[in-house]
Order: structure tokens, then C-alpha cells, then sequence
């Protein structure tokens, strides 16, 4: 269940933006973040794969973790899918170079322990 899916349509993000789908906070798991749409380059470039990068970190390590980074062609919570998932309990940063989704998501699937978790997203 997202956290924040009351915006309709998502927040586009585009390349060079920044956002933070969790920011120090301790949701319970299964919880899912707000959704973003992933806009295309002002400048016209041709279509391709899109690159985002997701820094996760934690206010104090859990003692066990699993963070997905979901994507979807239609933003609608079961076609949401893992690209990837994290389960290094000191953070870690993250490059998905051939990402192919129109919406992107982190879910926060299970924590055990530890403080609350940030995550920035970069396109």
C-alpha cells in the first residue's frame, strides 16, 4: 500500500531532478513510496532507456532489510514490478542504467531494527 498516493496524475521528475521517496522516515513495512512519472528530456533528445540513481541510507543500520525499486509501464500498484532490490544494511548507491518504466517507486518491504530510511532518487 503507498504511502502518499493521493496525487493524480504522480509528479513528473525529469533528467537532472532530485527527489526523496522516503526522507528520514519509519514507515511500516510492506509500505510503499509515492510514485513518480518518468518525463523525457526538454531538449528533444531521442527516446531511449532512462538512468536513475537511488542513494539509501539509514538514520541507524537495521539489524535486517529488503528495499525494492519498482517500476511500471501504468501507474497502478499491481503492475508496479522489482528492478531491484537492496538488502545491505549500511546503504548503498544504485545506478539502473536501462530503466524502462513510465513510473517509479521504492518499497520499503521489510525492516527489521535500525532508524528511519532515506532514499534519493536522481535522475
Amino acid at each position: 500500500m503507498p504511502n502518499f498516493n493521493a496525487q493524480n496524475p504522480p509528479f513528473a521528475i525529469y533528467p537532472g531532478n532530485v527527489v526523496y521517496p522516503f526522507d528520514a522516515e519509519t514507515p511500516a513495512p510492506p509500505r510503499a513510496s509515492q510514485q513518480y512519472a518518468l518525463g523525457k528530456a526538454y531538449d528533444g533528445a531521442a527516446a531511449g532507456p532512462d538512468v536513475v540513481r537511488f542513494d539509501i541510507s539509514y538514520a541507524a543500520a537495521p539489524t535486517a532489510v529488503s528495499v525494492e525499486i519498482q517500476s511500471a509501464v501504468d501507474d497502478a500498484d499491481a503492475d508496479y514490478v522489482t528492478e531491484y532490490t537492496s538488502t545491505n544494511v549500511n546503504g548503498e548507491s544504485v545506478k539502473l542504467t536501462n530503466f524502462r518504466g513510465r513510473f517509479v517507486r521504492v518499497l520499503l518491504a521489510s525492516q527489521t531494527g535500525g532508524g528511519a530510511i532515506t532514499v534519493r532518487l536522481e535522475r
